[in-house]
């Protein structure tokens, strides 16, 4: 029996409230293509805006609008791994929350910032490997990808797939100039671990910058398996073969 992975491409919005539909859109199209894991990009539920993060009650709606990403990962049967601020105190963390159906939730926070984010955010301290249907697997976040010991760590743990949740704002220049850089580390990390590897990127605008897409799907050769465009909001998928890669 294989397991069938995605990645979701979205926009991310200034609004709590429109990003949660969104990824409620997602992931109720995902279930009816029999997707049983979906990736979403970072941040992907609260965004960047300091302006939004920081407004009065922010917390609250944050906290009701995980617990409904939570009930719906259960209804659909589809394991969200879901990119968001995390509160903690006086501490803020960029943050992947994975919702798996039986209600367990896992957390891991960002280690590798970027110096714009380490105005605001707070580095993570470990790394994640959970299981999910017989497997294992990994997640990290965007800049993490960089870094292969993490990756090799996070493989040499037996995971069959690795997710990046990544959002490639940058301005209109930098944005096209470093495509083919995150594109290729990817895959590099597939290669280099022998396992696949799961992009979900931001495409649009946001925060005054741009991203441009190109959400993809390595397998563990580094073959390309599919690829998004860098305009749209879309689904990838790919299914994960039984046993060995």
């Amino acid at each position: 029996m294989t397991l069938r992975l995605g990645a979701a491409q979205m926009f991310i919005a200034d609004s709590l409230a429109v990003n949660e539909a969104t990824i409620l859109r997602l992931a109720g199209e995902a279930a009816g293509r029999g997707v049983e894991l979906l990736a979403f990009p970072e941040m992907g539920l609260t965004g960047y805006n300091p302006a939004v993060l920081g407004r009065p009650g922010f917390k609250e709606e944050l906290k009701g609008s995980l617990d409904r990403i939570a009930r719906a990962a259960a209804d659909l049967g589809v394991g969200l791994i879901v990119g968001r601020a995390e509160f903690a105190g006086e501490r803020l963390f960029n943050t992947a929350s994975v919702f798996l159906p039986d209600g367990s939730v896992h957390n891991y926070r960002k280690i590798h910032l970027t110096d714009a984010e380490a105005r605001y955010f707070t580095p993570g301290a470990g790394h994640l490997v959970f299981n999910y249907n017989g497997e294992k697997f990994g997640v990290i976040i965007c800049r993490d990808q960089n870094y292969p010991e993490l990756a090799r760590q996070i493989a040499g743990e037996g995971t069959r797939a690795l997710f990046i949740l990544a959002a490639h704002y940058y301005q209109p220049g930098e944005a096209r100039w470093k495509l083919p850089k995150n594109r290729a580390l990817p895959i590099a990390r597939a290669v280099e671990n022998h396992c696949y590897v799961i992009l979900a990127n931001a495409v649009g605008s946001h925060i005054g910058m741009v991203s441009l897409g190109n959400s993809l799907i390595a397998d563990p050769d580094g073959g390309l398996v599919v690829m998004a465009d860098e305009a749209s909001e879309t689904l990838l998928t790919c299914d994960l073969p039984e046993g060995t890669t």
